[in-house]
């Protein structure tokens, strides 16, 4: 029988994603066939029994949604404030396997989200190394210039870290309001970076959206609706 790496396990039976399951295993709360195990080269295979805080693993069923995120919903499994949750919308729409969103959109920022319980393909999704683009409409305060647009494509210094090349493009102008509109697409991830790169160029963002995760875009999806991925975005995804 082929042995896969513990955490390797546990994040494609939908426990948490690779990174976390090692913490998991850290903290004395998997056991491998009744022994607890905190090492985190441990092996095991399909005739193993590994059980997480006494309950034994149990293969799930891989799942995969494209969200399109309202404003006012936080990106999270639950909520300590109890604030609605994207996990929550799925729920309500009649999803009841356990899923967590890849990575993050701020409370107030709308747009394309992907939810799985897909730990092993989540946990590279996220990992910057991917570069998967990810495509954002920003609605700023003032007027970008073309100068302005130049810096943050060579990249601007945000954090003490100068960030990866972009494309910008100027896509709105409302100069009664003072305010514009600017696609960009970057493939980071960086906390707060699409915010904090406006903001270098001294140009706050009023609104964001995320346009498109990779090639997902939120095509016949209103705000605050899903639809689940077919077999071919999925493969498409590993692919990336």
């Amino acid at each position: 029988m082929t042995k896969e790496r513990l955490q390797k396990v546990m994040a494609e039976a939908g426990v948490a994603s690779r990174r976390h399951s090692e913490k998991i295993i850290l903290a004395g709360r998997v056991t491998v066939n009744g022994q607890q195990v905190t090492t985190l080269g441990t092996k095991v295979d399909a005739s193993d029994v590994v059980a997480v805080d006494g309950v034994p693993l149990q293969k799930e069923q891989h799942e995969y949604f494209l969200l399109n995120k309202p404003r006012g919903v936080i990106s999270s499994a639950h909520d300590e404030h109890g604030r609605t949750t994207v996990v929550d919308l799925l729920k309500q729409g009649g999803v009841a396997e356990r899923i967590y969103p890849v990575g993050r959109l701020d409370y107030d920022t709308t747009g394309a989200l992907l939810l799985t319980n897909d730990g092993e393909l989540a946990n590279k999704l996220m990992h910057p190394r991917f570069e998967i683009n990810k495509t954002y409409v920003a609605k700023v305060k003032g007027v970008v210039t073309n100068d302005e647009l130049r810096t943050l494509r060579r990249g601007v210094n945000i954090d003490g870290r100068l960030t990866r090349e972009s494309h910008p493009r100027l896509v709105e102008t409302d100069r009664a309001q003072k305010t514009c509109r600017v696609k960009i697409t970057i493939h980071e991830g960086r906390y707060h970076q699409v915010k904090k790169m406006f903001e270098a160029i001294g140009h706050p963002v009023l609104k964001l959206h995320r346009e498109s995760y990779g090639f997902l875009d939120l095509s016949g999806l209103a705000s605050g609706e899903f639809r689940p991925l077919r077999t071919a975005e999925v493969q498409a995804l590993r692919e990336l």
